[in-house]
Order: C-alpha cells, then sequence, then structure tokens
C-alpha cells in the first residue's frame, strides 16, 4: 500500500494514527502528511530521539530502558503503546534503532525495532537487520517497513 491507501484504509475503518520514531526522525510522519487531506487520520508523529523524551512524551519506563536499552523491541512496544495512551488514537507505529554509523557487538549498526499497538489488539513487536548499508539507507528502510506494518494492520 502507497502511503495515501494507508490513509484510505484508516480512514474507511474510523481510525486515526500516529507514529512514534527514533532513528528515522519523522521520515514516516512526513511520507503520511505528504498527501493532501491527511490530517483527518494522521494526528500526529511523536519524534523521540532521547531516553528522556520517550520517557517524558509516552510514558516509556526508565526500568525498561535501562534493562533492555533503547533499541529494543520492550521499548519498542512501550513507544507504541505510549502514542495511543497519549494520543487517543486507534493505530500507532512505532521505530528505534541504530542507523548508523556506528553501533556495537550487541546491537550492531542496521538494528531496528518497530512496535505496532492498535486499540483492538494486542501490540506486536518485531526486529529487522538491516544491516550497515549506511545511515540514509538505514532510515529509508525503516520508513518503508514501518509503513508496511500500517498497511498490514490495516488490509
Amino acid at each position: 500500500m502507497t502511503p495515501a491507501e494507508i490513509l484510505a484504509a484508516a480512514r474507511a475503518r474510523g481510525l486515526t494514527i500516529a507514529t512514534v520514531e527514533s532513528c528515522t526522525g519523522g521520515m514516516v510522519a512526513v511520507a503520511l502528511t505528504d498527501i493532501a487531506g491527511s490530517s483527518d487520520v494522521f494526528d500526529r508523529g511523536f519524534v523521540t530521539y532521547s531516553n528522556a523524551a520517550k520517557t517524558a512524551m509516552l510514558g516509556v519506563s526508565t526500568e525498561t530502558l535501562a534493562q533492555h536499552g533503547a533499541v529494543s523491541e520492550a521499548v519498542a512496544a512501550e513507544m507504541a503503546a505510549g502514542a495511543l495512551a497519549h494520543a487517543g488514537v486507534g493505530l500507532a507505529v512505532s521505530i528505534t534503532g541504530i542507523a548508523g554509523p556506528g553501533g556495537s557487538e550487541h546491537k550492531p549498526e542496521g538494528r531496528v525495532c518497530f512496535g505496532l499497538a492498535h486499540l483492538s489488539q494486542h501490540t506486536r513487536t518485531e526486529t529487522v537487520e538491516f544491516g550497515p548499508l549506511g545511515r540514509d539507507k538505514v532510515r529509508r528502510a525503516a520508513t518503508q517497513h514501518a509503513l508496511s506494518l500500517l498497511a498490514a494492520a490495516l488490509a
């Protein structure tokens, strides 16, 4: 589905959408809001680059951050669920990852964790290893993957 089709599907189901982004810095929100008329479906985008922002804006637990680190499915789940709670939307997608350059043995460059929260379903998470493609390509791939998660939730 294209961003326009995602918006149309959400509109048809009466759902509003929020995005929660760290390593993509708002790229998913841009993809959706590039579509004229998106404001009736797209409610808001949270760009929570720092751990402090994740906690203050979304209620991500400091314990979860300390135990799992920001790049984890546990944090991605809390980010997506926090968007539902704080924005009052029906569907939220979250992204947290290491776009690069850098990373570590345990959290390599290109690892991105996603969360998808829907009012009527359990929050889903997944991790994708995009590999060391370079910062721009990892961010673009993560954006496309988040859009595909929204599309699948609306199919």
